[in-house]
């Protein structure tokens, strides 16, 4: 790991201490919020993605605010994506956008995915599904876009390029 980017896991690693101390929360909530840092700077981080998964199953068990949820249920969807686990991906991002409709990044992964999908349709000769994967990708390209605005720039080119940009 970079250098720069150990101090950022040690810097949150201390913010979130201290956060986790001062925040009147529940006890429920502060074991909630424990095992989601330890999915993601501990285990996630280094690429521990069973340990992981481990993490946040248990984080989703313990936190009941549906905002946190929907965070915990977006890196879920970042490990199976990470997994090449594509369609499990994208049920834990429709799941985390069920409970927090504004999450750019589940639609920007989301539509890579289908993007994906579409190459690989192509390569296997079938343009007709590769252009519904096309068309989905642009969907949620479009709802990425509409939520963070000069953002997600070669999406944007894509778009135009492919005239699905409207």
């Amino acid at each position: 790991m970079s250098r720069s980017g150990n101090f950022i896991d040690k810097t949150f690693s201390i913010v979130a201490n201290i956060l986790l101390r001062i925040i009147p929360t529940t006890s429920g909530e502060k074991e909630a919020f424990t095992y989601y840092r330890d999915g993601v700077m501990s285990a996630q981080s280094e690429g521990n993605f069973a340990e992981a998964l481990q993490n946040y199953y248990e984080a989703m068990r313990l936190e009941i605010d549906p905002y946190d949820r929907s965070y915990i249920l977006y890196n879920i969807g970042l490990i199976h994506t990470s997994n090449g686990e594509h369609t499990k991906a994208l049920e834990y991002y429709f799941r985390a956008l069920e409970r927090n409709p504004f999450l750019p990044q589940a639609f920007n992964n989301m539509a890579v995915i289908c993007h994906y999908r579409g190459e690989q349709a192509i390569r296997q000769g079938d343009s007709e599904i590769a252009e519904a994967w096309f068309d989905q990708a642009a969907e949620y390209w479009k709802q990425a876009i509409a939520l963070t605005p000069g953002n997600y720039i070669e999406a944007q080119n894509w778009l135009k390029i492919t005239r699905r940009f409207e």
